[in-house]
């Protein structure tokens, strides 16, 4: 009897280390894209003449970051990315804690014979954010995306770009270059979301509400860099 029991229990045991295992890695996967996309602005706000200018970051509404969306050819095609979004409260200035978001379709411009692309976007108005939020939104379909500019006119640059409510940025193998990026799907990645905050959520809530107090380490690193980088 005892021998059956402890076969009962070695053998429960196996089982739940085969389903935490997945899901302990999983984790990690979450927190590998969060420092993967602190490493990306870091890298593209770090040069003064070519990366992103800080007073574009300080004025940008929501930051979307997509680490190596890859493909090669002329022109990159993202056909496959996960990464970040997070949005700026309108009254207290505070970022949200960071939403997980897939993206499909769509191109990326003036990058050639690539393999990897990160990809930054600028959301620059509030009506921009709204829009975005809307589950399976397409980039360039009712919200107007242009290259953002780089270097330290970013305000000059940007006169050119007044209409244009999300700013786009890439870096490929280490360079750097503003890029247009028209026609991806951005939507929820729900599994994600789940396992890094432990219970179902929509991007939505999460980027509308404020960090939460139970925030783990990974996730209030990336709010502490989005408030370095972009304090206004």
């Amino acid at each position: 009897m005892h021998t059956l029991r402890r076969s009962a229990l070695m053998a429960l045991f196996a089982f739940v280390g085969l389903v935490a295992a997945p899901l302990a890695q999983n984790s990690n996967d979450e927190t590998k894209k969060i420092q993967d996309s602190i490493n990306i602005l870091n890298a593209l706000t770090s040069a003064p003449d070519d990366g992103i200018p800080r007073d574009l970051l300080s004025k940008a509404e929501a930051i979307v970051v997509i680490p190596s969306l890859v493909k090669g050819g002329f022109v990159v095609g993202a056909k496959h990315g996960t990464g970040l979004i997070s949005a700026r409260d309108r009254e207290s200035g505070q970022w949200s804690g960071p939403a997980f978001v897939k993206m499909t379709g769509g191109s990326i411009g003036w990058q050639i014979g690539v393999e990897s692309v990160d990809l930054v976007l600028l959301v620059m108005n509030r009506d921009g954010i709204d829009k975005l939020l809307d589950d399976k939104f397409t980039v360039g379909g009712n919200l107007s995306v242009a290259g953002g500019p780089v270097g330290r006119s970013g305000d000059a640059a940007t006169d050119a770009k007044v209409a244009a409510q999300i700013l786009a940025y890439s870096r490929a193998k280490g360079l750097f270059a503003g890029a247009t990026f028209e026609g991806a799907a951005l939507h929820n990645d729900d599994d994600a979301n789940q396992r890094f905050y432990g219970s179902k959520l929509s991007v939505r809530e999460i980027v509308l509400a404020p960090p939460r107090p139970n925030m783990t380490p990974a996730g209030t690193a990336w709010n502490d860099t989005l408030r370095r980088l972009a304090a206004r």
